[in-house]
């Protein structure tokens, strides 16, 4: 256990548990295969080579993931990006989420959008269509508009200065479990999860 400990505090960055138990979400199509793999392996794969790509440089080791994602390249930045990314995907989840948004976030959706249903409809062409690996996301602009954006890879909307609302992971890694290639069935699965009081907090 003091060996554990130790370890521990040497490893400046951690993997945040998940915000809800594994098999959670199995009753809405997220198996708790998938949530153990994704989260325990992937998840904390990325913090584990991050600590490992900055061991011993105290610099970087004192910034934040956010720092990190907005000032680094290369493996460094995919790492502290897909850390944050997966980190702000899994809280975008919840066993009781679903349904539509409410007040503010339900307003600015039909303000931009026309309807919760058309915005329904664009990010899921979004998400079903995004070529390769990546993220789809709603994010706020500079502007204080709404839009759907896609990343590539580890690509994070907090290096164009937007701020991230909701966001459905496209890696094959997030459903090949559940889902094996069928990406529209996934997408269908994680609406039924969207945790909209979470996604309303980022307004």
């Amino acid at each position: 256990e003091t060996q554990k400990a130790n370890l521990k505090q040497n490893m400046p960055f951690t993997c945040p548990d998940l915000p809800y138990p594994h098999d959670a979400l199995a009753a809405k199509g997220i198996s708790k295969e998938t949530l153990t793999f994704h989260h325990d392996k992937h998840h904390a794969g990325y913090v584990t080579k991050l600590n490992a790509l900055t061991e011993g440089k105290a610099d970087l080791q004192a910034k934040s993931f956010e720092e990190l994602i907005k000032s680094e390249q290369g493996a460094i930045f995919n790492c502290a990006a897909q850390t944050w990314n997966h980190t702000f995907y899994f809280n975008c989840l919840s066993p009781n989420g679903g349904g539509e948004p409410a007040g503010a976030l339900k307003e600015a959706i039909d303000s931009t959008f026309g309807s919760f249903e058309k915005f329904k409809e664009q990010f899921t062409a979004a998400a079903v269509g995004h070529f390769g690996s990546g993220w789809a996301w709603l994010v706020k602009g500079g502007d204080g508009k709404l839009a759907i954006v896609g990343t590539h890879d580890a690509g994070c909307p907090l290096t164009e200065g937007q701020t991230p609302i909701l966001a459905c992971d496209v890696w094959e890694h997030a459903y090949y479990i559940d889902f094996r290639n069928a990406r529209p069935e996934y997408v269908k699965a994680w609406w039924n999860c969207v945790n909209w009081e979470f996604a309303a907090k980022q307004l």
